[in-house]
């Protein structure tokens, strides 16, 4: 982000000092915040190569002594507010005396109500673990189908667990709280909740485009206050495309193996009053499995964005804007949660059974927001959204063979000989494999508000913010399954289940949130201590599988929860560029409407203690963090190997304790290269496990005694990266490393039919830029070295990474 400054008038200027050189005396004024210690004033000659810069004292002044005289631009920058260039002609002799006031730059404010971070500089300033990815971050990789796990992989404390290899439906999880659809972590964009039904149904089936955003925000422990409802590990937020300011076309064009087509292309511009941008990303391939008897393993992806701005004049003392977002998106893969048996998936891992032939899912989607902002005075600002998010999705797959559920046949797969058989093509009998129509239709609606108030008390200096938010959202399944017989490998039709008659109920859920949160600043030291207040409805009603019409509801459960939410972080500088930081905050999670009276909601305290070190080229970060949870929960779906009942099972207490670090450096001066060095690391330990015994009939935890690990969450995961940037081009090398994963809980040796393998994944991303403009060819190369590992075990069978993959096209930026 790019912040402007506006420089007031030169006030007056006398001579002063030797008569053959000439001085700058200034004095920077902010009208907000009341600092001007941290501006930086730019002087640069433009009859020479003078260029010097001052930082601003405490009090906001500043000087360049003994310049040549001529003629200088002085610029001025300061976080958060507009930057100015002006031109002064000095005298032999002269002393000049410039007074720089510096307003406030609303885009800036309105991310720091709406965004986790709000810019890479002001992750080091929260007192917790944050990490911003940018533009440079961005276009270092060129990802593959926009595989947002790709681009996590860079951010230490994140588990993830691959399942279809294009990261279509991301299992996502921080901090050991579990992956499975990303059900227990804040999904946001733009600030704004976007799972289907985040409160009613928080697996999501929906993931926005990660191709087209813009930036990817990261926060955990100390985004406990402003962001939930769960809060256990932390909050993502994804960060779209913003309006430009001048005119602009930019976007990629990209081919690539299983005949894939790729196209981005974003083209807007603003006006003193007004701004727009209109935006799509398209996408398509075969898929790169082989399935039995041929067929497209692959997907097909049409996303499209508008926004429109109307503002106020840009220097308004009061500035207001108004912002509408439109999204819709439309997708059709030819997914399966069929997967493999061991003995297969060594001999050919990248093959499909020929029982998922009739898999297939849809999808479409449809986001509106509108986010109004004013700066109500100097000093106070408030940003209010109004949302509504429509999801259905159909994911028409096989659900069981013979009476069987899939995931059940794989666990013991020699006991169920003939069903495996059916699944590879085996004749069978009519109405042998049931496939289901898991029809579902999803809303999601809200506004939120968020005030923002600056103020100086006495030696402190404060930024307090309040907020609320009403939510409300529902899921609607309305399912039915169809018959199949088997013969000579294809599957033929044999009989048509009635709509709603295997799954008819709907999950609806209402909440009030509210938070307070202040950041204290008092010379090095910050303390920000919050509150988060959140009050839900949870409500299931079921309906007779008889009763497509819904005429009388079968059962009906409620459940109504009051939760507090405390929290406290603290940061020091203990030196310069050197920061201590900690914090403890409690987690909560919302068990959901599927909760009876014997289900307790998920209740964690939270502990991170750390330090961070960063200058312009070096940047190191590492912390131990600490989770203990009072109850976890267990959710019984079928992307979890489980009967897709959605029955809620207390887990008790657990133990998640770990370390992470990353480290970002460009080794150009330190080794005084030509040329720049980028090497970028991120790494974390994690260990999880029950510290209690109790019976469960959820698959991946089973009977559980104390000191069982928690499955899907590797000891170990690194990442490695080193670049060569040179002007006209850049090359990027990346490794990640997985360590294998417990697939159920257990404690000792790790069963090898109950793990995953461990990963060693190599990308690869070359660039070459065409002239002087922003036009760029580019090729990238992921799993290098075509590595065939086990990801997961579920839904249903082993599952492989993506195997080596091949992009190339042209990455184009035209402005005026």
């Amino acid at each position: 982000i790019q912040l402007f400054l506006f420089a007031g008038p030169l006030v007056f200027a006398f001579s002063e000092g030797p008569d053959d050189t000439a001085a700058v005396l200034g004095k920077i004024v902010a009208t907000a915040r009341g600092g001007s210690d941290d501006s930086i004033v730019v002087a640069t000659g433009l009859e020479s190569d003078y260029q010097e810069t001052s930082v601003a004292g405490a009090d906001g002044a500043f000087r360049f002594p003994g310049l040549v005289p001529g003629l200088y631009r002085i610029s001025a920058y300061k976080l958060g507010f507009r930057s100015v260039e002006r031109e002064v002609r000095l005298e032999g002799g002269e002393t000049l005396e410039i007074e720089i006031v510096l307003p406030l730059d609303p885009q800036v404010k309105i991310h720091e109500r709406v965004m986790v971070v709000a810019d890479p500089s002001g992750a080091d300033q929260i007192p917790g673990s944050a990490h911003y990815l940018g533009k440079t971050e961005m276009d270092r990789q060129f990802v593959a189908f926009g595989d947002i796990h790709r681009r996590l992989r860079q951010i230490p404390g994140i588990n993830i667990q691959e399942e279809d290899g294009f990261g279509l439906r991301p299992n996502i999880g921080m901090r050991g709280t579990g992956v499975d659809r990303s059900a227990n972590i804040t999904l946001m964009e733009d600030g704004v909740l976007i799972a289907p039904a985040p409160y009613a149904a928080p697996a999501a089936y929906f993931f926005p485009v990660a191709a087209r955003m813009k930036g990817i925000e990261v926060r955990k422990g100390s985004s406990q206050i402003k962001y939930g409802p769960y809060t256990h590990g932390g909050a993502l937020n994804l960060i779209s495309t913003p309006i430009p300011d001048d005119f602009q076309v930019e976007g990629d064009l990209a081919f690539g193996s299983y005949d894939t087509r790729n196209l981005y292309v974003n083209v807007g511009d603003s006006y003193r009053h007004f701004g727009w941008l209109a935006e799509t990303y398209q996408i398509g391939n075969d898929g790169f499995k082989a399935l039995d008897g041929g067929g497209d393993t692959g997907f097909r992806v049409e996303d499209y964005l508008f926004k429109f701005r109307l503002n106020t004049d840009p220097t308004s003392r009061r500035y207001q804007q108004v912002e509408f977002k439109f999204g819709k998106n439309d997708q059709v893969s030819n997914e399966t949660y069929l997967g493999l048996t061991d003995e297969d998936f060594r001999r050919t891992p990248l093959r499909r059974y020929a029982a998922s032939q009739e898999d297939v899912f849809r999808s479409g989607h449809e986001q509106f927001q509108v986010r109004h902002f004013m700066l109500v005075a100097a000093r106070m600002d408030v940003t209010t959204t109004i949302y509504r998010n429509n999801f259905t999705r159909n994911w028409y797959k096989l659900d069981s063979v013979r009476g069987r559920g899939i995931s059940g046949v794989f666990r013991n797969p020699d006991h169920f000989a003939d069903e495996i058989s059916i699944f590879k093509g085996a004749d069978s009998e009519a109405d042998a494999l049931m496939v289901r129509a898991n029809n579902r239709s999803y809303y999601s609606q809200g506004v939120q508000s968020v005030l923002g108030l600056d103020w100086n008390g006495g030696r402190t200096r404060n930024l307090l913010e309040v907020g609320f938010r009403y939510h409300e959202d529902q899921e609607d399944r309305f399912q039915h399954e169809d018959g199949f017989q088997m013969v000579g490998g294809r599957m033929a039709l044999t009989s048509r289940g009635a709509p709603g008659s295997q799954s008819n109920r709907i999950n609806d859920a209402s909440a009030w949130a509210f938070f307070v949160q202040d950041t204290i600043r008092w010379n090095r030291l910050k303390i920000v201590p919050g509150l988060r207040y959140e009050n839900m409805k949870l409500a299931r009603t079921d309906f007779s599988g008889t009763d497509p019409e819904r005429s009388a509801p079968t059962a009906i459960r409620t459940n109504r929860l009051d939760v507090f939410i405390p929290g406290v972080g603290v940061q020091v500088e203990a030196a310069p560029k050197l920061n201590l930081f900690g914090g403890v905050h409690k987690g909560f999670s919302p068990p959901g409407p599927g909760s009876t009276e014997d289900t307790e909601a998920e209740r964690s305290l939270n502990y991170e203690f750390g330090a961070r070190y960063g200058t312009r080229e070096f940047h190191l970060e590492a912390l131990g963090f600490m989770n203990r949870y009072s109850n976890l929960l267990g959710r019984d779906t079928l992307s979890a190997g489980g009967s897709g009942t959605g029955r809620l099972f207390n887990g008790g207490r657990a133990l998640v304790r770990g370390m992470e670090a990353s480290l970002r450096w460009d080794l150009r001066e330190a080794l005084e290269l030509g040329f720049g060095l980028p090497v970028r690391v991120a790494y974390t330990l994690s260990h999880g496990e029950f510290r209690n015994s109790f019976e469960s009939g959820f698959g991946p935890w089973g009977d559980v005694a104390i000191g069982d690990e928690l499955p899907y969450l590797a000891r170990h995961q690194l990442f490695a990266a080193i670049g060569v940037e040179r002007s006209l081009w850049s090359m990027d090398l990346e490794t990640v490393y997985l360590s294998r994963m417990r697939t159920e809980a257990g404690q000792g040796p790790i069963d090898p039919f109950l793990a995953t393998d461990s990963q060693i994944v190599l990308n690869l991303t070359g660039q070459y830029r065409l002239g002087e403009g922003g036009t760029r060819l580019f090729v990238s190369l992921q799993n290098l070295t075509d590595d065939h590992s086990m990801t997961a075990r579920r839904p249903a069978g082993a599952r492989p990474n993506l195997p080596r993959t091949l992009s190339a096209g042209i990455r184009f930026n035209l402005g005026l």
